[in-house]
């Protein structure tokens, strides 16, 4: 039978998965980008310092990486180098985005496909609270505060008003937690609202605003310091930034951490499904120093799942990087013909056809790295860490293995993470770690202004004739690659390959399956009409459709309006 869910993200861009299903398993699955992203042609004759200022216009929830991407590229293609302070600020700045995207997606958008909320309606909130304390010292696991959840939660049902409760299937069989964790993770869903708003906070500081940042530039950051002055990067907002990462660091310890674990015990099961592409791939990041050569953070590239044949990436001009990427059009709604094309020569030019289940069918491009597909985000990158020998990793990730081997009783694998359920453990480690590496960045910054260094910005100066650059970030949902091609001063050609066209790409040029694909084959479907469990596993990765995507009206119409109220 064939089972099409249609979008299935929540808020961010238009994914149709469609599967056959045979005696309750999934036999086949194609994933298609129902939109078209046109960046690069938008970009194409432009200045390239101003390339990251539409850039991260790709997407409104994921808009600091594209900036940070793209000011990469310009940099790379220029040899140029970036300040200590312009270095940290942007860790900073990508660190406190990724926790904030950590927290959301773990909570409020893929929380429910494993929660019931209707369920939560009729637990003992004492009973939720003894359990929400025997697992962390997370002051706010008090009676008083889920009772009150509880009620609110009775008050939207009785409403009808139920907002984003609205749409979940609950009741269904595959939900098995009792109602006292599902009133736990309600009261943590509630909680996490606020400390994702304190992540992005610190944004907001240093980038003038968010979403859509302001102060990165092609060769630093717009951040003038002056400890003494009110209207530049002083000790106030030094310290509110401190005192922010240390607000969310015990939220993610005490509170993500400890839920992950409990909640993925009881769904032990689902470490069975969804491995799929175990080719691991992941970038280094948070620089260190003015080169891009030495990081916080390892990255690297995994093939077949195998750790001992981790192989690093260690800068920004690696090579081994740099010459493994390709994409293909062969099922995507372009003109091609020319087989796989590292992008720097990349094409977008579109044709779309309809949708064809052995020929074209989605508007996302395959990327492949040495010819194979290759599964990115945070699992990729958190297996990278930890082989590479990246204490906080191994440390948090040993952690992590501990309490879900603690509630299960028996040791659990490391082998596990490589399925549905171990993305979201992955993603919840690498939070943790992000944590740690906030307020490490902190207090470099803050002992490099305090050596005297106050320089932020080295002025870009751009050559005749041609220069290639290519910038790459370890963005949340994975790897994110900006390619450009500079001619005279001017931008000939960019290509964007971005974390969810890497994992939600169709079959490439040897009509292998993407990883959103592979990893669906085998997985159980309870019933048709309602298949949650195919939105489990696609929602692992957190997919982002906007980064892979793009909505156009030729005609210049009104597609949406948004009203603030």
């Amino acid at each position: 039978m064939r089972v099409v869910v249609d979008p299935i993200t929540r808020i961010e861009g238009h994914l149709r998965i469609d599967c056959e299903v045979d005696d309750g398993r999934v036999t086949k699955a194609w994933a298609s980008g129902q939109m078209w992203r046109g960046i690069e042609l938008i970009l194409k004759d432009r200045d390239p310092r101003d390339a990251w200022i539409f850039a991260q216009r790709i997407c409104g929830v994921c808009t600091t990486v594209h900036a940070i991407a793209s000011v990469r590229a310009v940099e790379n293609a220029l040899g140029l180098e970036v300040p200590l302070n312009a270095q940290y600020i942007r860790n900073l700045i990508i660190g406190a985005h990724a926790v904030h995207d950590h927290i959301v997606h773990f909570y409020h958008l893929s929380a429910l496909d494993w929660v019931d909320i209707v369920s939560a309606l009729s637990a003992d909130p004492a009973a939720a609270a003894r359990l929400a304390q025997s697992l962390s010292d997370w002051p706010r696991n008090s009676v008083q505060e889920f009772t009150q959840v509880q009620e609110r939660l009775k008050a939207f049902v009785e409403s009808g008003q139920l907002g984003v409760f609205g749409s979940g299937y609950w009741g269904h069989s595959a939900m098995t937690l009792s109602p006292e964790i599902n009133l736990l993770a309600a009261v943590h869903y509630m909680q996490a609202l606020d400390y994702q708003r304190r992540a992005n906070r610190i944004v907001a500081i240093l980038g003038s605003k968010t979403p859509h940042i302001q102060n990165v530039a092609v060769g630093g950051v717009a951040n003038p310091i002056n400890l003494d002055s009110q209207s530049t990067l002083s000790v106030e907002r030094l310290m509110a930034i401190r005192t922010a990462i240390d607000e969310i660091g015990a939220f993610v310890t005490q509170v993500y951490l400890p839920d992950v674990a409990a909640i993925g015990a009881q769904y032990a099961d689902w470490t069975g499904y969804g491995a799929g592409i175990t080719n691991y791939l992941s970038v280094p990041d948070m620089p260190l120093d003015t080169k891009g050569t030495e990081f916080a953070l390892p990255g690297g590239y995994i093939p077949g799942g195998n750790l001992g044949e981790f192989q690093p990436i260690s800068s920004f001009d690696d090579e081994f990087f740099a010459n493994g990427v390709k994409e293909s059009v062969k099922h995507s709604w372009y003109r091609g013909g020319r087989g796989a094309l590292h992008p720097y020569d990349g094409e977008t030019d579109p044709q779309y056809t309809d949708f064809e289940d052995d020929g074209k069918y989605s508007w996302v491009k395959s990327p492949t790295f040495r010819d194979e597909r290759a599964q990115v985000g945070p699992l990729a990158n958190v297996l990278a860490m930890y082989v590479a020998g990246h204490e906080p990793t191994q440390r948090y990730t040993n952690l992590l293995v501990e309490m879900v081997s603690g509630h299960l009783g028996s040791e659990l694998p490391l082998e596990a993470l490589h399925s549905t359920i171990g993305r979201h453990a992955a993603r919840a480690v690498r939070c943790a770690v992000l944590y740690e590496t906030l307020a490490d960045q902190w207090q470099r910054l803050v002992d490099n202004i305090g050596s005297g260094d106050t320089d932020t910005f080295n002025r870009p100066e751009f050559p005749e004739g041609e220069v290639r650059g290519v910038g790459f970030h370890e963005a949340p949902r994975g790897v994110l690659s900006h390619w450009t091609v500079i001619r005279d001063g001017r931008i000939a050609n960019y290509q964007a390959v971005v974390p969810t066209t890497w994992n939600a790409g169709p079959r490439d040029e040897d009509d292998e399956p993407g990883p959103y694909e592979a990893s669906l084959v085998d997985n159980p479907v309870a019933d048709n009409e309602l298949p949650l469990e195919i939105l489990r596993t696609v929602h692992s990765f957190d997919p982002c459709l906007a980064c892979a995507i793009h909505l156009l009206d030729t005609n210049q119409r009104e597609i949406v309006r948004v009203r603030a109220l």
